[in-house]
């Protein structure tokens, strides 16, 4: 291997390894949960990840884009025009290219076990867990752990979880039964 074929191999790894430090600290792994009339349970899972970064910064988000294999979009965060996103929700993409991406550099993050419950969350989701009550309530229990409630969270943990286990029945469907309950009455 030539001199120069060795420096590109060494600095094409130190990038990735920086990659994996600058999503320690602008990045994030999230399990959004979106109420969804007509979802099984009442709710639609969705793993996501994001890296921000202010506008000055666009290279950087570009730099992160590009080393994890050109995929995602970059876009205005909703709410503040003066930072960067870049935001992947491709459950595909998730497995194909960040995760064996941050299995590899980022063992050493501080974080790790929040990427630890988004990855098990993502592979439950594609296997179809999140057809089963218990599968359902496994990843919302990852959900919560990766990414909190508070200001991160608009539903309450406790609310999710008591519509999955009293059986969700769509908006629309309790409207007609209570409908027919009355034209019976």
């Amino acid at each position: 291997m030539s001199t120069d074929n060795q420096q590109e191999r060494l600095l094409t790894e130190a990038k990735k390894w920086f990659v994996a430090g600058l999503v320690e600290g602008e990045g994030s792994f999230c399990i959004g949960i979106k109420k969804h009339p007509t979802a099984p349970y009442g709710y639609f899972i969705d793993p996501m990840f994001f890296f921000y970064q202010h506008k000055s910064r666009k290279a950087m988000v570009e730099m992160v884009k590009e080393t994890l294999g050109n995929v995602g979009k970059i876009k205005p965060k909703h709410g503040n025009e003066d930072v960067l996103v870049l935001q992947i929700s491709s459950r595909r993409t998730i497995v194909e290219k960040l995760i064996p991406f941050f299995d590899k550099y980022f063992i050493f993050s501080v974080r790790k076990n929040d990427y630890e419950s988004f990855k098990e969350a993502t592979f439950m989701l594609i296997e179809g867990k999140h057809h089963t009550q218990e599968g359902m309530l496994k990843i919302v229990e990852l959900a919560y752990k990766t990414c909190g409630e508070g200001k991160y969270r608009r539903i309450p943990k406790e609310s999710v979880v008591n519509r999955i286990l009293r059986g969700h029945t769509s908006d629309v469907s309790l409207k007609k039964r209570n409908e027919d309950m009355v034209r019976s009455a």
